[in-house]
């Protein structure tokens, strides 16, 4: 991938697209938006998490825009949550593309009295489709490098 080649608008647009896509999955995410997170995906999409890190076995996979809502909802145990998405690679290739991106997730909830704080280090392996001019995840593979849980301070 070169640094500073030159691109087309219409390239240009599909990236920054696809950029907007990472960003709106988190954004749905900490303001628990459940269904607009779903949207977001193919309706024909795949989800799999390896929480075990790459080259593990899948923790989960789930087929379909409809088994994402459990996933989703799910981030409603927290009391707060912050995802920080920082670089990304993308490879277009007509209307589909494939890409890289990493995020720092921070996730807030009290037990047994105490507050705590997980962070993990993830990065979504994902393939995305362009389907009536719009971008969508067609699959993104959720791999968990590393979390960390501890005690927070209010």
């Amino acid at each position: 991938m070169s640094v500073h080649r030159e691109i087309s608008p219409a390239e240009a647009a599909d990236r920054l697209a696809i950029r907007e896509l990472f960003d709106a999955y988190a954004h749905c995410a900490d303001r628990r938006d459940a269904e607009g997170q779903k949207a977001l995906f193919a309706e024909d999409c795949r989800f799999v998490v390896f929480m075990d890190g790459e080259g593990s076995a899948p923790t989960y996979a789930l087929d379909g825009q409809e088994a994402l809502t459990p996933v989703f909802e799910g981030l409603r145990q927290y009391e707060a949550t912050t995802h920080f998405n920082g670089q990304s690679t993308v490879e277009l290739a007509g209307d589909t593309a494939t890409g890289e991106s990493y995020t720092l997730a921070h996730h807030l909830f009290t037990t047994d009295g105490e507050r705590r704080i997980m962070i993990a280090a993830l990065r979504y392996l994902d393939t995305f489709t362009k389907r009536d001019g719009t971008w969508l995840f067609a699959e993104r593979n959720l791999i968990v490098d590393w979390a960390e849980t501890r005690l927070s301070t209010p």
